[in-house]
């Protein structure tokens, strides 16, 4: 399983670390917040020299409830910082965490490398063009309504299966237009009720049939904190938990607030599975 960044082909037969890094005054964890390039550079520096592979910046919170900011702000929060990280750092590999098409185009003129889009293109009609034209890897996820909407009531009768017929569906349309490094998110948390993220868990082996690589996002996140009744703060443990299992469960990429932790979770996993 390769995708092509930019002309650096990455190897994702061995798992990858995306760390979060959030442009946002509301993102649902404080620790991975930063409102201006100094303080965006240094955690960029932090999650590199713990390990990520990738950073994920976004400049738009998505969580349950989250109010939609104008385009300009986006840009305005996420350019700067994609263009200065690159400078700072030549190696990198951005992903940039959008549903916008302008946003897509204007971080990977500036060295993004990777879109990922929890809209799966319905949000932005002119998102997945942009993609194919940019020549970019793709984050295909799964949602159920909109971040304004989805906890409201979300029903499904087969969430896996429902889950997989979209992607599936999604895929198609993708590789029409071009579009053929995808990478799939079921989207957990994001319209999906405490039961169904963990029936959909128990079963993200089947998604994409195998013939995708899957990323898991579950860091900090209501799987853990409503379970238990604690506060994102709260949820490392159970993160390095659920973690764990999702690489035993065939995960490529782990996107996280801790990398560090992740780090040593996938390092003890190889060992175990021998692949170290």
């Amino acid at each position: 399983m390769y995708i092509n960044c930019k002309g650096k082909l990455i190897d994702l037969s061995q798992p990858k670390i995306m760390g979060i890094l959030n442009t946002t005054p509301d993102s649902f964890f404080s620790g991975s917040r930063s409102q201006n390039i100094d303080s965006a550079l240094k955690r960029i520096e932090k999650l590199l020299t713990e390990g990520a592979d990738f950073i994920d910046i976004g400049g738009m919170s998505t969580r349950p409830g989250s109010a939609e900011v104008s385009e300009s702000e986006e840009l305005e929060r996420v350019v700067p910082v994609v263009e200065k990280a690159v400078l700072e750092f030549p190696e990198i590999i951005i992903s940039v965490d959008t549903y916008r098409s302008k946003v897509a185009r204007e971080t990977v003129e500036v060295g993004a490398a990777i879109i990922n889009d929890i809209s799966a293109g319905s949000m932005d009609e002119e998102l997945l063009k942009s993609v194919a034209d940019l020549k970019v890897p793709y984050i295909l996820m799964h949602m159920q309504g909109s971040p304004q909407n989805m906890q409201t009531n979300p029903s499904y009768g087969d969430v896996t299966l429902e889950v997989n017929e979209f992607l599936s569906m999604k895929i198609n349309e993708l590789k029409s237009l071009g579009i053929h490094d995808i990478i799939l998110d079921p989207g957990f948390g994001f319209g999906k009720t405490l039961e169904h993220n963990y029936e959909l868990f128990r079963q993200i082996n089947t998604l994409g049939f195998g013939d995708f690589p899957l990323l898991v996002g579950i860091s900090r996140k209501s799987m853990i904190t409503q379970l238990f009744e604690i506060s994102a703060e709260e949820a490392l443990n159970g993160t390095s938990v659920l973690n764990t299992m999702a690489l035993e469960k065939g995960a490529k990429i782990l996107r996280v607030h801790d990398v560090k932790e992740a780090k040593q979770a996938l390092e003890i996993w190889s060992r175990v599975s021998n692949k170290l």
